[in-house]
């Protein structure tokens, strides 16, 4: 079996709904333009407050994708 090796990127996802919606949002965005997406890791989640109430989810998500040479330049 041959090495491989992985490129992380951290993205911030949002939804009105849930930290679930939000993290979703954020893999499914970074999906339509990667390939190989093969881990995500939610590290992080807030809460965006207006006038005393939750306004937004967020969920700061890790994803990891098999790294390939032409994604150097």
């Amino acid at each position: 079996m041959a090495e491989s090796v992985y490129k992380v990127i951290e993205l911030v996802g949002t939804s009105t709904e849930s930290w679930e919606m939000a993290a979703r949002a954020a893999v499914e965005r970074a999906a339509q333009r990667l390939e190989d997406i093969r881990v995500a890791e939610v590290v992080e989640q807030d809460l965006k407050i207006e006038d005393g109430k939750v306004a937004a989810y967020r969920a700061k998500v890790k994803v990891s994708f098999k790294y390939h040479e032409e994604d150097a330049n």
